[in-house]
């Protein structure tokens, strides 16, 4: 899901742990949670080069009542309905292994633990969504450059592990995404190629939001990525 209110370290942090006091408020302490974290809000808490995500998309492992704790933390601080979602289950970056190769993050209240998505994994799952008009690919560069500068590089071969570990295959992951990793690892200078790589997704997302004008319902997900790079493509010539 996609939001007009931003989601950073600090309020994110804020919100968590408000969620933890109701469910555990609605619950008693002898309901524990489990909730894992993806996407942009695993990038926005593990990493400093994004300073803020519109997604907060997870995994929820809790009784049904978590629901209702949401809509009451979105109601308190006028969060949209669904601002905590588990929607990412539905898309192809989904695997039931996320949860075993997740990372403790904290626990609130006693109640509800957290987890997150880093390093390899969280790069093998941007791989997979591998939109041009998102930051899933700046998300790589990103990683890899504060993986780097860490002391924690990631090379290729974890990479492909890490997407073998996820998806079975590396051949599973989409062409153009295979073509990214191979050539940015090869080329080494993330810094640098991230800022390239952010502003030609915001000037993807200008493409697609010209062409829905022109050709209203016409774009799926099965279709986008094809629609940016022809228009590049007669862009360039």
């Amino acid at each position: 899901m996609l939001y007009d209110k931003p989601f950073t370290k600090d309020n994110l942090d804020l919100y968590l742990k408000e969620l933890a006091k109701e469910f555990r408020k609605q619950n008693g302490k002898n309901m524990p949670a489990e909730i894992i974290l993806i996407g942009g809000a695993s990038v926005v808490i593990n990493y400093g080069f994004r300073e803020m995500t519109y997604d907060m998309d997870a995994i929820i492992s809790a009784a049904s009542s978590m629901k209702d704790a949401i809509n009451v933390i979105g109601n308190k601080y006028n969060l949209p309905y669904g601002w905590l979602n588990t929607d990412f289950m539905n898309t192809e970056s989904y695997t039931p292994r996320i949860i075993q190769y997740s990372k403790y993050y904290r626990t609130y209240s006693n109640v509800i633990s957290y987890r997150t998505i880093t390093g390899e994994y969280l790069v093998a799952m941007k791989l997979m969504a591998g939109r041009l008009y998102k930051y899933d690919l700046s998300d790589v560069v990103g990683i890899l450059m504060e993986q780097e500068k860490s002391g924690n590089p990631l090379d290729l071969d974890m990479i492909k592990k890490a997407v073998v570990d996820l998806y079975d295959s590396y051949d599973n992951i989409p062409d153009n995404s295979k073509a990214f990793i191979e050539k940015i690892i090869e080329k080494g200078n993330y810094e640098e190629i991230y800022n390239n790589i952010r502003q030609e997704e915001i000037d993807n997302k200008e493409i697609l939001l010209e062409f829905q004008e022109e050709y209203p319902e016409s774009i799926n997900k099965d279709n986008v990525n094809e629609i940016i790079n022809n228009i590049r493509k007669r862009q360039n010539k």
